[in-house]
């Protein structure tokens, strides 16, 4: 849910830098367009009162009277300047204004052409227009003369970056304000979103059962449906389980029937010969024995079921210890037990009961005399793996070769203990089909160490 918030804000605000800075381009430009044409407007009004004030003078030279033009052109570094030149002739006549800067105001022009330019002066750079006339004097003469104005284009670069700046502030709190608008109208629209995201996580807990009512009708039929699958699949498993244990009933008694018959001591004449009866009662045995395994595997739950409440790990331990100490009452056996407060198990109980009932009788089974139960919780794991459970004995342990072999269905690791050899296999189905491990290693005690990870809080 965070990470699908933080998308859409990423995407909103990629959106914004792209959209305000195309409108930012496109004010530039017009700004500059507009700083461009007011400039080239001041000059050709300045152009039109040069040539309107211009007489041609004794020495031959065009200018002109002193004071008639704009006081700035007699003001020497005022940023506006004017020449006049006349063709065939290097005299020309410059505003007071250029004393002391060298300004470059181009070419001479013919008769009728303009011209637009940009140019430097002494390091600082100014807008040049100039303008081809010509001019008749009192004589009738015809001069061919080329005006010049130009004007310094730092104020107008300060203008621009003056606009700039604020064109840019405004738009940054403008984007602030519109991300944080729009942050708190995500926050409000995904409210239902993340109460969905809570409940599911609190059905996948167990810390209830069903998702709550109330939401938008966009989310409606996702939070029925969602209901629906969990009511169905608790009651899908169930039906399973009961069908599993009436198969499970309906095998095992005709098995038992004909165990009882060939271990019968009257029979007719025509008894089974002693090899086949020994055959035939090897063969129901091995039978029953698939059946038991096949049966409580396809019945375990097959992880966690949505919803089911947690176990606590301590009330199973404590029945099952009280049940090991009856079965091996004649053994000198100790059971120690250290369980974390609070540990809890997310899962059925009679799974629980099927893993940690094999661990302890197979402990129990080889031990000399301790057996040692640890259950802890690894709050930094996944959830599916939360749930640390280790059975230790001080038996005569697992060699590493056959800690592999020993998880395999039937292995036996002595023909003279009782058993079939499927306890340890159970074991190993329930912790895959949890999303678990299981591993064998060697305990401090002297015997075997069987590690668990199975889903808890």
């Amino acid at each position: 849910m965070h990470s699908l918030s933080r998308r859409l804000l990423v995407s909103v605000l990629v959106s914004l830098v792209l959209f305000f800075g195309v409108t930012i381009a496109v004010l530039d430009m017009s700004f500059r367009a507009l700083s461009e044409r007011s400039l080239q407007d001041l000059l050709d009004a300045q152009m039109v009162a040069l040539i309107a004030a211009t007489e041609p003078r004794e020495s031959g030279v065009f200018s002109p009277p002193p004071g008639s033009l704009e006081s700035r052109l007699d003001t020497p570094g005022s940023g506006l300047y004017a020449q006049i030149r006349a063709a065939g002739t290097e005299e020309s006549w410059r505003s007071p204004s250029t004393a002391g800067a060298f300004i470059d105001f181009g070419g001479k022009l013919d008769p009728g052409v303009k011209r637009f330019s940009y140019s430097t002066a002494d390091d600082e750079r100014i807008a040049v227009a100039s303008r081809g006339i010509a001019f008749e004097d009192e004589g009738q003469d015809t001069r061919n003369l080329t005006f010049s104005v130009a004007a310094s284009l730092v104020p107008y670069d300060r203008q621009l970056r003056s606009f700039r700046t604020q064109l840019f502030g405004w738009f940054l709190g403008l984007t602030l304000l519109l991300l944080a608008t729009l942050g708190a109208l995500l926050r409000w629209v995904l409210r239902p979103v993340r109460r969905l995201e809570k409940e599911i996580h609190d059905v996948e807990e167990g810390e209830r059962e069903t998702l709550g009512d109330g939401y938008p009708r966009e989310l409606t039929g996702v939070a029925g449906n969602l209901n629906a699958l969990l009511i169905g699949e608790r009651k899908r498993v169930a039906r399973y389980r009961d069908t599993l244990g009436n198969l499970a009933h309906s095998l095992k008694t005709p098995l038992a029937v004909m165990r009882t018959t060939l271990g019968s001591k009257t029979r007719d004449a025509a008894d089974i010969p002693q090899s086949v009866e020994a055959t035939l009662s090897g063969e129901i045995d091995r039978m029953t024995a698939i059946i038991e395994h096949q049966l409580q595997r396809a019945a375990a739950s097959g992880g966690s079921w949505l919803g089911q409440a947690p176990l606590d790990v301590a009330a199973v331990v404590t029945d099952l210890r009280s049940a090991l100490l009856k079965v091996y009452a004649r053994k000198d056996l100790s059971i120690e037990v250290q369980i974390a407060p609070g540990a809890q198990f997310v899962g059925d109980r009679g799974d629980l009961m099927e893993v940690l009932g094999n661990l302890l009788d197979n402990a129990c089974k080889w031990c000399k005399s301790r057996v040692r139960l640890t259950v802890s919780v690894d709050s930094s794991a996944p959830t599916r793996t939360r749930l640390v459970i280790v059975v230790e004995d001080d038996g005569p342990g697992i060699s590493e070769a056959d800690r592999a072999r020993v998880l395999e269905r039937g292995v036996r690791m002595d023909e003279r203990v009782p058993g079939h050899g499927i306890g340890l296999s159970m074991v190993h189905d329930a912790v895959d089909l949890y999303g678990g491990t299981l591993t064998i290693d060697a305990s401090d005690l002297g015997g075997a160490c069987f590690s668990l990870r199975l889903p808890g809080r």
